[in-house]
């Protein structure tokens, strides 16, 4: 495993890490082989932006005893209630949401305390101007964190951040569909000096690569989240870059932005884990992602669920990502998979209790068409 510095903090960190959603989906049993596997191949950082108590607790029991082996982002502004998730700014439930997740890890101190989920410039002056940053800045002060960070899929919000200079490190979207524009409205935007990028596979959009530079310029170290897109990067067919692409290339991809330092994978399983380490003995030509862009119609990513959650809380207590996760591999198949539609129904709520709020839309960070989907995956697996 190879390790980089993670902007200023002085911490270096694996450049494969370990983004935990996906444990919300498994047994105590399965967490540990997954941490005891993320263990074995040197793999250091793990995210935990979960409020699920019980995946909370099973990664804290994963870790016992082996705390100081791993470099933790843990995030203020998630929060769980009613049984579900929640992002709020309340610090009624911030505060108790951030000693839960200390109590329940198992620790007195997290190495990267992140302001979770920032996409909106109104949203960012508030926090960073209230009550909510002066809690984070007084636990770095007491040493219950040791760095702040931010998570944003906003590339306008992490430029702000990082000119803030009170943001040390940012958890920020990146794939090469994120990155890229519609060829027909190139010339409208920078002029990119980073010509090894453009002449390749073509221009980067003007805030990302003007967000990357000033991580880079400014000892801003990234974490990488949605690196392969939510898995539609693996599928020419459900790619919205109509080119399939493998998850070494996506690696590779988010590995090669400036100020990058580690990229945050979700596994089910130990055998996730194995995959995603064998990047660091791959031969450049597995690796190559910029011959296969090269072929890429180029048209940007928006529209695309990525199952982050953030659509959450349902009113209905549907599962969303989930949800649009089993319509997508519905969709994938000229019949739907019997262990598919199995899951499908053994969620608590489905599609068919979508009352049409529309609350999840405005929280999409993708400009997802929920409702649409919801009436879709009701029609599909009725």
């Amino acid at each position: 495993m190879r390790y980089r510095e993670l902007g200023k903090t002085g911490l270096k960190v694996s450049e494969i890490g370990f983004g935990g959603e996906w444990m919300e989906r498994r047994s105590e049993e399965e967490v540990k082989a997954v941490v005891e596997c993320c263990e074995k191949n040197g793999i250091n950082i793990l995210d935990c932006w979960m409020s699920n108590p019980e995946v909370r607790t099973n990664l804290g029991k994963a870790i016992a005893g082996k705390r100081e082996k791993w470099i933790i982002q843990g995030h203020f502004g998630s929060t769980w209630q009613n049984g579900q998730y929640v992002r709020t700014r309340e610090m009624d439930k911030v505060i108790p949401a951030f000693e839960d997740l200390l109590e329940r890890l198992g620790t007195d101190y997290i190495d990267l305390g992140m302001i979770h989920y920032v996409d909106s410039e109104e949203e960012f002056q508030k926090i960073m101007n209230g009550e909510f940053f002066e809690y984070v800045k007084e636990q770095k002060e007491k040493g219950v964190i040791r760095h702040i960070g931010l998570s944003t899929h906003n590339p306008k919000i992490g430029k702000l951040a990082v000119l803030s200079g009170k943001i040390e490190m940012l958890l920020f979207s990146i794939n090469p569909a994120f990155d890229l524009l519609s060829t027909n409205i190139l010339d409208e935007y920078y002029e990119s000096d980073y010509k090894n990028y453009n002449e390749s596979f073509g221009r980067i959009h003007s805030d990302r690569v003007e967000l990357y530079q000033l991580c880079e310029k400014n000892g801003v170290g990234i974490t990488v989240m949605k690196g392969f897109g939510g898995g539609r990067l693996f599928s020419a067919e459900a790619s919205p870059l109509g080119i399939a692409l493998t998850p070494l290339q996506c690696i590779h991809y988010a590995l090669t932005r400036p100020a990058v330092a580690s990229i945050m994978i979700g596994y089910d399983f130990p055998k996730h884990v194995e995959e995603a380490v064998s990047y660091e003995t791959a031969s450049e030509e597995e690796k190559d992602y910029a011959s296969v862009l090269a072929k890429a119609p180029h048209h940007p990513y928006s529209g695309q669920c990525t199952y982050c959650g953030h659509c959450a809380p349902c009113p209905a207590g549907i599962d969303i990502a989930m949800v649009n996760k089993f319509l997508d591999l519905a969709k994938m198949q000229e019949e739907i998979p019997a262990s598919v539609k199995a899951h499908y129904e053994a969620l608590g709520a489905t599609a068919k209790d979508c009352i049409a709020c529309g609350g999840c839309e405005k929280r999409c960070p993708f400009g997802v068409s929920v409702i649409k989907r919801m009436e879709e995956a009701k029609e599909l697996f009725k």
